[in-house]
């Protein structure tokens, strides 16, 4: 495996761990200052943003499957989303040792049909 794909694999990897250890200081430590994110229920711009959303809802990652093309990374896993498993995929851009892009998709159904909390 190049050191490419390893870095940008690894960079990654340990990203994810951080969020499911709610580590957000390390999940942040491996981000863009301009990271955007693009996904089904919206955008952020900058990674203060972007980790602001993950300390509030807390999303927990179990990894099904990882691909890697240079610095771009493709993860298959399940995330807890209001209750519910959903299977989504996130493409991973990584530039000069940090994320600088996520693209997530998934099947929002499950997700806008559950009940409001109360």
């Amino acid at each position: 495996m190049s050191d490419t794909k390893k870095n940008a694999r690894e960079l990654v990897l340990s990203f994810i761990q951080a969020l499911n250890e709610e580590d957000f200081e390390a999940a942040r430590d491996c981000i863009d200052d301009d990271m955007s994110f693009v996904g089904v229920l919206g955008t952020r711009n900058g990674a203060e943003s972007y980790i602001q959303d993950m300390e509030r809802i807390k999303l927990k990652y179990d990894i099904k499957k990882v691909f890697v093309d240079g610095n771009d990374v493709c993860l298959w896993y399940d995330i807890q989303m209001s209750g519910v498993e959903v299977l989504t995929s996130g493409w991973y851009h990584v530039a000069d040792g940090k994320i600088l892009s996520l693209k997530v998709v998934f099947d929002p159904r499950p997700v806008l049909e559950q009940p409001p909390r109360k």
